[in-house]
């Protein structure tokens, strides 16, 4: 058995005994992997996989409800159904296939207990319109969480029913904005870290604030005599990632909180990287006054998709009186919903949305603090850091770290290293993708040239470790050795090839059946 340029066994493939270049399949398939079409494409319009009675009835009493054309979709057996979405899961990445690098996404294995747990039909099958007294078990557990919460971060109040984190930093903008305007002090800015996440301000601005950058230092960190200089009388509050964006810990974190409060403005931490600190400090001992919390990234949900998430924001004493309604208070033995503008939420600023909040996340996380236990979520701090920090030092040799030192829970490198090869970091992270590893984070945070930031999480082993970092070694040996072919139009062994992103937003093609639709094919 051969080694490679890492010093790690290499396995012989048949592919590289063969001769000559590899035939195309006659089929269009690849292996096991079967050449699918479109949905849309696919036969049988006017069929349908189920057998079903005529009505006998019509539906003329739905007035403007009832369709008056065909929904627009093949009807498909159970079997091909089946497989349709069998085949689309192969033609992806996964968590369970393998690790999974994107940075500040937390894209960690999330315990089958929890989603065990999750379709207990008390919590499963529960309904927001459902009576108060018939949902006594699933308003304990909102409680226990909020608890759990509000423990875990040192803060007074949790705000449950945001339902992801741009969603919890309106609430939290919007307990800020009302706490000023309760004592007649109306402000207008909002700082915000040229490392923070994109939806800092984008929040900001939606609530009505003016947004002020924040430099940034040559160590990755809020510049102090910047913050410091911007502080006035018209600032309602910052907006800081911490650990940052840049897989940082803001050491100067009490003097940020500090300076803030003495200029009688709020602290709000983007709370998306607590993963990286839970158990080992409490946010609200740092000064932080208000702090979204990703459900589906530090306590266990499947992440992306599309799927539901949630964000609670924990509040300190002082933004408490404005939590929006409704809230779980317990009262002679029972559990109730508090609304708004009633007893304790005489100053609620609002109701945030129509119901209390995603149910599943919340069993899903107090599921998977209560298996975990305060040891066990200390360690997953501990482990999501000596992880990134393992993947920093076995790449730094060849790739070059954005910034000197430790990082946090996500490893970030530039570009700086690529420089004379040809290859950008898209090259780079498409052809990772023939090496049956999902990309990592790319281009983000936008301070970093060529950004590539790579996020192993707690759940992976040394082992799962060593594989990654043995591909990426062997991918930036090719690159510096000037085997541009295996990046440029990388990837050639996925299911589809690289699409022109540019040119696929600006000019979608979409396929429709003209007589099923009013949409027009564009092109």
């Amino acid at each position: 058995m051969s080694m490679n340029s890492v010093g790690r066994p290499t396995r012989p493939t048949l592919v590289a005994t063969l001769p000559g270049a590899i035939p195309a399949t006659l089929g269009g398939g690849r292996g096991l992997l079967q050449d699918e079409g479109l949905i849309f494409e696919r036969e049988g319009w006017d069929s349908s996989g189920v057998d079903l009675p005529e009505p006998s009835q019509d539906a003329s009493d739905l007035g403007d409800m009832v369709r008056a054309a065909p929904i627009g979709l093949p009807g498909l057996s159970e079997p091909e159904a089946m497989r349709h979405y069998v085949r689309l899961s192969q033609k992806n990445h996964a968590i369970d296939l393998a690790l999974y690098p994107l940075g500040s996404c937390t894209m960690k294995h999330n315990p089958r207990l929890n989603e065990k747990m999750a379709r207990l039909p008390g919590f499963a099958d529960v309904h927001p319109l459902q009576p108060q007294s018939m949902v006594q078990g699933a308003l304990e557990l909102m409680d226990q969480l909020a608890h759990w919460l509000m423990t875990l971060t040192g803060m007074s109040a949790v705000a449950m029913s945001p339902k992801a984190g741009a969603h919890g930093e309106l609430c939290g903008l919007l307990a800020i904005r009302a706490a000023h305007e309760a004592r007649g002090d109306a402000r207008k800015r909002v700082l915000v870290p040229t490392s923070a996440h994109g939806t800092n301000p984008a929040t900001a601005a939606f609530v009505g604030y003016e947004v002020e950058e924040i430099a940034q230092t040559a160590d990755g960190r809020v510049d102090i005599a910047d913050l410091a200089a911007k502080l006035g009388p018209d600032v309602a509050a910052i907006m800081v990632t911490n650990p940052n964006t840049c897989g940082l810990f803001e050491r100067d974190v009490i003097q940020i909180a500090e300076l803030v409060h003495a200029a009688g403005a709020y602290f709000y931490c983007d709370g998306a990287n607590f993963n990286a600190i839970v158990g080992r400090v409490r946010p609200g001992d740092l000064g932080v006054d208000a702090m979204h919390i990703n459900l589906h990234k530090t306590f266990s949900t499947p992440h992306g998709g599309g799927g539901p998430g949630s964000g609670p924001v924990v509040l300190s004493a002082a933004l408490a009186p404005f939590a929006p309604t409704p809230f779980v208070v317990k009262r002679g033995g029972s559990y109730e919903l508090v609304e708004y503008r009633e007893g304790e939420a005489a100053q609620a600023f609002g109701r945030l949305c129509a119901f209390h909040g995603q149910m599943g996340m919340y069993v899903r996380a107090l599921s998977y603090m209560l298996s975990h236990g305060a040891d066990g979520l200390k360690q997953v701090a501990e482990d999501a850091v000596l992880n990134a920090n393992y993947i920093k030092a076995r790449l730094s040799g060849v790739m070059s770290a954005a910034f000197e030192g430790p990082c946090m829970h996500e490893a970030l490198f530039d570009d700086h290293w690529l420089e004379g090869t040809g290859i950008t970091t898209l090259d780079f992270a498409k052809a990772m993708i023939d090496e049956g590893f999902h990309p990592m984070t790319m281009y983000f945070p936008l301070v970093v040239h060529g950004a590539m930031l790579i996020e192993p999480t707690e759940t992976e082993s040394k082992a799962e470790l060593d594989r990654f970092c043995d591909v990426l070694l062997l991918l930036a040996g090719a690159a510096k050795a000037g085997d541009v072919e295996r990046f440029k139009g990388a990837p050639f062994h996925a299911p589809t090839r690289r699409l022109d992103e540019t040119l696929a937003a600006r000019r979608p093609r979409l396929r429709w059946r003209p007589e099923l639709s009013t949409n027009v094919a564009a092109e």
